[in-house]
């Protein structure tokens, strides 16, 4: 911060507000002193302390991934269905269904939306709780319904029409002898029109991979001209369909129920019903279409049928890793690329793989931006905390750059400190070179890097904040803005963990206070993350 600027104001300690107030008050007014951009939400200050919410603003008390599913559950108790419903999702909003966990519920309540399995983090045990409340109201499968008479919030925008790029490279970032295939992805927006900024993502219309397209068809004893029904309402050649339309790597619940109604084998039928129910034991798990046409010979329901089962081929979002200043006409990314060998046979993600193995051999691929809440505070003096393990790095080298682009242009130069981590320093120090580089030069004021697998004990970046958690308080009591990045499944929800314990610690709040605080510090915009 600007050593000639005044003191910033707190509160005092004889002052009468609880531990949990004095802490959220100290934190906004940083932050409204301090260059942040901490603003109140509607309802005035008092709409925004612990425990001290506007009436008109609905509170979702098991929207918190920290709490276990039994946990939330039991708050949602007594709620509307599309409320129960949200509260058996995972809590991350990180958009891998198509939806938010709330306007997923209310989808489901509403009879807009079929499928239970869509919760990518939530696994089979939020697929288990959703078909347990529908069952218990089997109107909100059979048809549309009214939604809940209830105040709605914000969604994700939907996604632009796409424009055609083109992938320049995929240049791996992980070194020899990592597990990890990291690739660093340019992609060139020249002639598309699109514009973005730092934080901002790309969604990219990845198409399936060929290779199993053309085994499900043989399996189904298709020749791929057949004309299949698209969820845009067109009917194409199956081909096309599987390719570039319909998801063959991810079938949904109600493709299993499907395949199990047109199995001509009992057995069949019965582990097809119990792949559906998510039952544990049930085989093959992750089964893509392939897997579950070897797997069940009898089970052949028509090719139009198979294909309205199948759920549409999605974008795919990833955040940005490059600020358009410092690559003009550019996207720069930070694919993991996923693999993994299951019955013989060797799985990619349809995006990353075809990302690091075909896309620049492909020609112009569809892509959009998508506009982000995650962004740099208005003021780059207001200091920055980044935790961005492995991938999680990419928008943080995004900030980096465009931190580094205000300072070139007299902006001034805020703190910056990131966590990152990964497995092994030699191998999978993703930017590392330029991550020391901004350290050097002062863009970035401190590196804390975790390793996990570099000693005989495994250390994560949650490890490290909490062995630096008397700084990390006090650059967050001083207008600090706190950005995640990552796995949604367990690091975000081990983060938010750590962050809690450390203002129970050095706040001296209660787990009830320190919960309030972190809810307070994301609804003044100064807590945010991007998880998938």
């Amino acid at each position: 911060m600007n050593a000639l600027a005044p003191p910033l104001p707190a509160i005092p300690e004889n002052a009468p507000f609880s531990p949990a107030q004095r802490a959220w008050l100290n934190g906004f007014l940083a932050g409204l002193y301090g260059g942040g951009q901490a603003g109140l939400p509607a309802g005035g200050p008092a709409a925004a302390l612990p425990g001290m919410s506007a009436a008109a603003e609905e509170e979702f008390p098991w929207h918190d991934p920290a709490l276990d599913l039994a946990e939330r559950q039991k708050l949602a108790e007594g709620r509307p269905l599309a409320r129960r419903l949200m509260a058996a999702m995972a809590q991350l909003d990180c958009g891998q269904c198509g939806y938010l966990c709330q306007t997923y519920g209310e989808a489901l309540a509403e009879g807009r939306e079929t499928s239970a399995g869509l919760c990518v983090p939530g696994e089979k045990a939020t697929m288990r709780a959703l078909k347990a409340i529908l069952a218990e109201a089997p109107a909100a499968l059979s048809a549309p319904r009214k939604p809940d008479p209830v105040t709605p919030v914000a969604v994700k925008p939907a996604t632009p029409p796409g424009r055609p790029v083109t992938v320049l490279e995929a240049a791996r970032l992980t070194g020899a002898g990592s597990a990890k295939d990291v690739r660093h992805v340019v992609i060139d927006l020249a002639g598309s029109g699109l514009v973005y900024e730092a934080g901002d993502s790309i969604s990219l219309a990845a198409p399936g991979d060929p290779s199993l397209v053309e085994a499900c068809l043989r399996a189904l004893g298709a020749s791929g001209e057949e004309r299949v029904p698209c969820p845009d309402g067109v009917a194409r050649p199956a081909r096309e369909a599987f390719t570039a339309y319909l998801d063959i790597a991810r079938p949904l619940d109600r493709s299993t129920e499907l395949l199990a109604m047109a199995a001509a084998v009992p057995a069949e039928a019965a582990m097809l019903r119990r792949l559906t129910d998510g039952e544990d034991g049930a085989e093959p798990q992750d089964a893509d279409l392939l897997d579950l046409l070897l797997a069940f010979p009898s089970a052949r329901p028509s090719l139009a049928d198979l294909a309205r089962s199948l759920p549409a081929l999605k974008p795919r979002l990833y955040s940005i890793a490059s600020s358009p200043r410092a690559a003009p006409g550019q996207v720069h990314l930070c694919v993991g690329v996923v693999q993994a060998t299951r019955r013989a046979r060797l799985r990619g993600g349809v995006a990353s793989s075809f990302l690091a193995e075909r896309a620049v051999a492909a020609g112009p691929i569809m892509a959009s931006i998508q506009a982000s809440h995650f962004r740099l505070p208005a003021d780059p003096a207001t200091p920055i905390i980044m935790v961005g393990p492995g991938t999680g790095i990419a928008p943080f080298r995004a900030f980096l750059q465009e931190r580094a682009s205000q300072a070139a242009r007299g902006g001034g130069r805020g703190r910056a400190w990131l966590f990152f981590g990964d497995r092994h320093a030699a191998s999978d120090f993703l930017y590392g070179p330029e991550l020391r580089a901004w350290l050097a030069d002062g863009t970035l004021t401190r590196l804390d890097t975790a390793f996990s697998r570099d000693q005989a004990q495994k250390i994560y970046v949650q490890d490290r904040m909490r062995e630096q958690a008397a700084d990390l308080w006090r650059w967050l009591q001083e207008g600090g803005h706190f950005y995640v990045c990552g796995d949604a499944s367990r690091m975000a929800r081990d983060v938010d963990a750590a962050l809690r314990g450390i203002a129970m610690r050095q706040g001296g709040l209660d787990e009830a206070q320190a919960r309030d605080w972190i809810v307070a510090l994301a609804r003044q915009g100064r807590y945010l993350r991007d998880v998938y």
